[in-house]
Formats: structure tokens, sequence, C-alpha cells
């Protein structure tokens, strides 16, 4: 059997230009090339598309995640490409790999089989370097805050109070906790410092939230660094850095469009990780498709606990989009495991795990349809060790939650694997042509009600704990931001704080948030539950050890 990178190089690509022209008709001069197969899109694009109307916005999500995978991107791409194969007018809106996961443990995200987006050893390899610029500008804000420090230190900076860590897209646990400044005066202050993954900067989140130029350079000004010795606090904008670090950024904020297998329009753009970060591809690119397309497919990372609540009440609510129909895909392998079976028998028939572990879905329809208010049909990613038994069984299941299944071939048919589930949602996006999408809690509701909200209405939590100095942290902030959204960034693998809990967590369980920070340019307040590491670790055996390359060029052991 083909591997994805096989399937992705015996692709027959388009040039972009010819896909721009022909889906958009967008001339050659509209785009900024970079090679044959992938181009940026300037801004100015929405301006002259401003009167035409806006498609039908989906949103596919997924039930927990197992080490068993669902396939949310190859989802994604697959009904991109069925709604096209049944007559539509599609693109998907997808976020970026992080070199983190391509060299680590999960590998990449450009989808898979017969549905993916190309070039793929691009898009996993630095794209288009969007995130290089990312880090860069992150990190030139870390040096000027260091170098303020050590040339007298004019906003009083308080070096224990410095709110600012450095960035590099790699997994790294030894840079997690850090100390800088070591060597004597002329290589600064000393001071304690440490590292996240890109993915998990501020500058990432504002990028993917911003609506022009203009708010880009705003939202920076506004990054709180740190306090001075009055606890009030000093952000980019006072340090004098806001130019520069936009200037950085200005090429990386234009959406990047690229194709799938079957020559369909995907724009990619931006790539937050959504248990550490708000986990959507960027505002920019989701509007600029849905100008250009009367069906766009976009996706929020992880389950529907942790990325769809993150699409609808950060994304959603401080762009004003609206998703008209939800996917939320399963598998019976990943069902399974939440019933309980161990990884290495889930080739085995086991109706009675599917049983017990449809109630990971049943949670997940709840929030979908009561919480976020959005009509959803489950879509069964096909794995060839299903039995028919199986697949009835979770087919009953869903009817008893009046919710309709339907099982899909994308990954090895490409396409036409999946129009089944594309008829199914644009059935359910005429049905809700005016989006009856809502959110989880009011603007107006206070931080510490907005917190319970999630974690007791999303996660089933009675009681949530928090430390003395999260606490404090919540009250201070009430006064200032208490109109920002809160982004729960904690393990993608359960419901509760621990990743082994499979299933649904049990009545009472306690959600405990360790750590605050505050996000003043991309206006919410992350709130860390349990261990969860803004900075991952590599596994025993990365993936990077099984990626080569030959003298010709040819990569292998990408996927």
């Amino acid at each position: 059997m083909p591997t994805d990178i096989d399937i992705a190089r015996q692709a027959k690509m388009k040039p972009v230009a010819t896909i721009a022209n022909e889906r958009f008709n967008l001339p050659t001069s509209a785009l900024y090339p970079i090679g044959h197969y992938k181009a940026k899109l300037p801004l100015d694009l929405l301006t002259t598309r401003a009167d035409a109307p806006d498609g039908k916005l989906i949103l596919v999500t997924a039930i927990t995640p197992t080490p068993a995978g669902e396939g949310k991107t190859t989802t994604s791409v697959g009904l991109t490409d069925a709604l096209n194969v049944i007559g539509k007018n599609a693109a998907v809106a997808l976020r970026e790999p992080s070199l983190g996961p391509v060299f680590g443990m999960k590998g990449g995200a450009a989808g898979g089989g017969y549905a993916q987006v190309v070039p793929m050893e691009d898009i996993n390899l630095h794209f288009t370097g969007d995130f290089g610029a990312i880090s860069l500008a992150h990190n030139l804000l870390s040096a000027v805050v260091d170098n303020h420090l050590h040339h007298g230190n004019a906003k009083r900076l308080d070096s224990r109070r410095i709110a600012w860590r450095r960035v590099v897209d790699m997994n790294d646990r030894a840079l997690r906790q850090i100390v800088v400044g070591l060597g004597g005066p002329g290589n600064g202050f000393s001071r304690g410092d440490g590292f996240d993954i890109v993915v998990a900067s501020e500058v990432m989140a504002i990028l993917c939230l911003s609506n022009s130029l203009a708010d880009l350079k705003q939202r920076i000004s506004q990054i709180t660094v740190g306090y001075d010795n009055e606890q009030n606090r000093v952000t980019a904008g006072d340090l004098g850095v806001a130019g520069a670090m936009t200037a950085l950024l200005k090429d990386a904020l234009q959406p990047n469009l690229v194709q799938t297998l079957e020559n369909n329009p995907a724009f990619i753009h931006g790539g937050p990780f959504a248990n550490i970060a708000h986990g959507c591809n960027s505002v920019l690119a989701t509007r600029m498709a849905l100008k250009m397309a009367d069906y766009v497919v976009t996706e929020a990372g992880f389950g529907a606990d942790l990325g769809a609540e993150k699409f609808v009440d950060i994304k959603c609510r401080k762009s004003g989009l609206k998703a008209n129909a939800a996917v939320l895909v399963a598998t019976i392998r990943a069902v399974k495991f939440h019933g309980g079976v161990a990884r290495e028998d889930l080739g085995t028939t086991n109706t009675d795990a599917v049983r017990a572990g449809f109630e990971n879905v049943r949670r997940h329809l709840r929030n979908i349809r009561e919480h976020y208010g959005l009509p959803v049909v489950i879509a069964l990613n096909h794995f060839s060790q299903d039995s028919d038994e199986e697949v009835q069984t979770m087919k009953e299941l869903c009817s008893a939650e009046n919710a309709d299944m339907v099982l899909c071939r994308h990954w090895a048919e490409g396409g036409r694997g999946a129009t089944e589930l594309a008829e199914k949602v644009v059935a359910l996006c005429d049905a809700n042509e005016e989006s009856s999408m809502k959110f989880l809690y009011a603007d107006d509701a206070d931080l510490k009600q907005k917190t319970e909200a999630v974690c007791e209405k999303i996660y089933g939590a009675s009681v949530v704990n928090t430390t003395p100095a999260v606490k404090k942290s919540i009250e201070t902030w009430q006064k200032d931001f208490g109109h920002f959204p809160i982004c729960i960034a904690k393990t993608q693998y359960a419901f509760t704080n621990e990743p082994s809990d499979r299933g649904i967590p049990q009545d009472g369980h306690r959600f405990f948030i360790s750590e605050a920070r505050l996000n003043t340019g991309a206006e919410f307040i992350v709130l860390l539950g349990g261990n969860i590491m803004t900075m991952p670790g590599l596994p025993k055996h990365p993936a990077a050890m099984d990626i080569d390359i030959d003298g010709d060029g040819n990569i292998s052991g990408l996927f």
C-alpha cells in the first residue's frame, strides 16, 4: 500500500495561478507566487470582493483524540473534494503544520491517503516561511526586553515579573525553564526565562485573529511583556518595537493558497495548537475563502471540547464569523479505545466496547448541539478492520441520538468516498441558512463565570480549583480585561486534566487550573489546566529519526 508521501508525489498538480483563475477568476497578477504550486494572496482581495456574498461555513471537529487516530484533517480535505464532486464550489481552510509534531510523534497535518493537500512535503516543512516570521517577531521582542534591562531600564521593568518568554518551533523540553544573561555584565542581567513552542506564541494568536495590517500592529503594541516596580503593565508599544515586529510579519499575514489532490483550492494559514492556544486557522484566510467559494470547510484542533469551543467563543466571537453546520469525526477504533480496549486489540470486533465508548461521542454531540447551537452529522472514518457488526452498532447508537452517521471512505477513494457526507452537509447548511450558532457565555460575564461555564458545561466538572496565584490574577484582571474570552489550555486526550482518562469523566470530577496568562494583544486569557506544557517534548523514538533525504533531494519517512 502506498504511503501518504508516495500518493502526494503522484499528484497531478495544476499551477497555483491556474487554480486561482479557474476557480476564483483571479488573474496571475493578483497572486504573489512562491514557486509553481504555492502563492500568497494579497489582503486587498477582501476589499475588491467586499460585495460578494459569503459562502456557507462548515466546521469539522472530532471526538476526544486517541492513539488510534480519527482523521479530522483528512476528513476536512475529503469533504471538500466530495462537495466539488457533487457539483458545489467548495474550498478548505486549514492551519499550517508545526515542525514540533512533524518531527515528534503526531506527524504532519496535510491530511492522508487520497485526501491530502499538496505539495505535501513543502506544507509540512517550512511551507511559505510564516512560522519563521512569527518566531523572529516574537524573539525580537524578547531581545528588546533584555536589551532594555541592560541599557538602564527606563521603564523600570521588574525582572522578576517579565511575562514574555521566547519561542522555537521544535519540541525541546530542555528549554522549558532556563536562565539567560549569564557570563558577566556584558551579557545583560541574569534572570529566569523559558521557551514555548511557536504555535503557543501570542504573536501566532494575534496573526490569526487580526483583520488587517493596521489591526495586527495595534494588537502587537498591546502585548504585555511584564510589569514595572509599581506593578503597572509594560507593553511592546512602550518599548517601541511594535512597528518592527509588524514589518517582519507583513508577508506572513497574507493567506496561502495551495490545492488538494483533486485540484480544489486550499487556504492554509496560521497554526495555533488547540491544547495550548485557540486552535484555528486565520480569520483572514477564512474570510477570503468565504468570498471565493460557496462552501468553505474548516477545522478546529483536537476534539469538540477544545478546538470547537475556541472556534466558537474566541475566533467567531472576535471576527463575527458563524458556522452553518458541524461535522463530528469518529472512528470505530477510537470509539473502542474510549470503551476500554487496549491499542493492540483494536482490530478485534467488540460491539460492547463500541457501546461503552459511544459515551464520548454522545458528550461531544451534546456540546455541539446544546452549547454551540450547531446542527451536526457524524463522519465515521472507515478503516479496513472495521466489522459490519461494529458499524451497524455505531449507526444504531447515533440513530438513538437523532444524529445522522455517514460511513466515509475518502482516505482510500478521495472525494467520491465522501459524497454522502457532502450531501448531508449541504442539507444541514441549507436548513441553517441564518446560522443558529451561539456562544457559551456572554461577553459581560465575569472571568470566573466564563471559566466555570467552560469547565462545567463542556468538560463536565462539578468543581473548578485554582491556585491562590491564579485566583489573584483573575481578580486583578477583571477590572480592565473582564470582557476578554478565556482560552483553556489542557490535555487533548481527556475531558479531565488527566491524559489517561478515557470515555467521559465520572460525576463530580474536579478541574484544576495551574497557571493564568494575560494575552492583551490576542485579547484573551489563557488558563492552563493540570500539567499541560506549552513546550512539548519529543517521544523516545521521534519521527525525525525516520525522515531522510537522498542525493537527488527525495524525502522519505514524512507522514
